[in-house]
């Protein structure tokens, strides 16, 4: 038998209470302040010692006299049934089936259905890629980032104060899908005419480091839809891919280069204002490209993984 750590009475300090007050003449009130316990646990082990013995001082089990009365299964499947297929509330299958309300409630996270995100479909399983030469995918993104006009809540904390109607721009990123080699910069907007010319420019700059680019990837902006954007890459040989609609996912690596953007460039300090954030981009980008391990790459900078390419097509 196992005594709670901090009881007070045992089986063997039930029988001295007992003997003292039965076989002693203690009082009760004597028995309670020697022991430390009160009149009515005193009161209580004289009751069942003077009932069943010496099994009374025993501790009796802990378990309920009484056990809720469980459905009959073709109850409960119905209940999950109309759950899942039908997506009712508790208080309409409790109404539908004749069921009380809380019984429904047991019974849904008993199926761990009492959710509404529970009834949801699970996500497919994500299928990772990673092309083999850089320059065989480009992936690109747009990111729109508030104005600086002092330091701002996600500093301070305080919400209370803010630079209302001072504007936006947008971080235009493109990332080579093989090597993770990223190319960054803030521009005024996110139209076709600037989608185009930061295309014209990532490109060159891919072409200073070695990359011919073949492939984009991008959503479905308008941006990226447009026809300017079309013909720039009709002119530049680029086969041009767009991911389906509300699947962020299949541009998971622009994506994810922006959440660490945002975390290691954009809100990692307090910025007085939009052109010093501006000015500590380039900084952070060359640190990311050439010196940043990326677990993706077995821990080396994505600068690393081009020069080992290029030597090995030489």
């Amino acid at each position: 038998m196992r005594i709670h750590s901090r009881a007070k009475t045992t089986p063997e300090s039930r029988a001295l209470l007992v003997r003292r007050v039965l076989a002693e003449g203690w009082s009760r009130r004597q028995a309670a302040e020697a022991l430390g316990v009160s009149l009515r646990t005193v009161h209580k082990w004289i009751v069942r010692f003077q009932q069943e013995g010496k099994a009374g001082l025993l501790d009796r089990s802990s378990r309920p006299r009484r056990c809720r009365v469980r459905y009959r299964p073709p109850i409960e499947q119905l209940l999950v049934d109309l759950r899942r297929q039908h997506r009712l509330s508790a208080i309409q299958l409790a109404r539908a089936v004749g069921v009380p309300r809380a019984t429904v409630g047991r019974i849904l996270r008993r199926h761990r259905l009492s959710r509404w995100r529970d009834l949801e479909p699970p996500p497919p399983p994500p299928q990772r890629y990673e092309h083999d030469r850089p320059g065989d995918l480009l992936h690109l993104d747009v990111k729109k980032l508030g104005r600086i006009g002092g330091v701002g809540h996600r500093i301070t904390g305080d919400r209370r104060h803010r630079a209302r109607g001072i504007g936006w721009e947008c971080a235009h990123v493109a990332i080579d899908d093989c090597s993770r080699l990223a190319y960054v910069e803030i521009l005024p907007d996110e139209t076709a005419t600037t989608a185009v010319a930061f295309l014209e420019r990532a490109l060159v700059w891919m072409g200073q480091r070695g990359i011919t680019c073949r492939r984009l990837l991008t959503d479905n902006g308008p941006a990226y839809t447009s026809r300017l954007f079309a013909d720039l890459c009709r002119q530049r040989d680029l086969r041009h891919r767009r991911t389906r609609p509300y699947r962020p996912r299949t541009n998971g690596k622009a994506e994810r280069f922006i959440q660490t953007s945002l975390r290691e460039w954009a809100y990692r300090r307090p910025y007085l204002c939009s052109e010093l954030r501006q000015q500590a981009l380039d900084p952070w980008l060359h640190y990311y490209n050439h010196h940043r391990p990326h677990a993706a790459l077995g821990g080396l900078p994505p600068a690393a993984r081009v020069n080992n390419a290029l030597s090995t097509d030489n």
